[in-house]
């Protein structure tokens, strides 16, 4: 931005909110806010759903690899899968 500010909006995942960049957010970033150490256990996989999402699709399930817009008040619920 020519301000040399990133505009942000709140998102809440499980319940605690975060600033979060007003552009895309990915799986494995959704999931990272809620489990930190993430990267380190491959081995566990997990569910992420989300509500008060973009235009035409408020809510949906985000799959690994993929991302989605991010929207003001946008709620985020990640839940452990068990093993891939």
């Amino acid at each position: 931005m020519a301000n040399g500010k990133t505009k942000t909006v709140t998102i809440v995942v499980e319940g605690t909110e975060h600033e979060w960049p007003k552009d895309d957010i990915s799986y494995a970033q959704v999931v990272t806010l809620e489990v930190p150490d993430y990267a380190q256990h491959p081995e566990i996989t997990y569910s992420v759903r989300y509500k008060r999402g973009q235009g035409s699709k408020p809510e949906g399930t985000l799959a690994p690899g993929a991302s989605v817009k991010v929207k003001e008040g946008m709620i985020f619920n990640v839940s452990e899968t068990g093993q891939s």
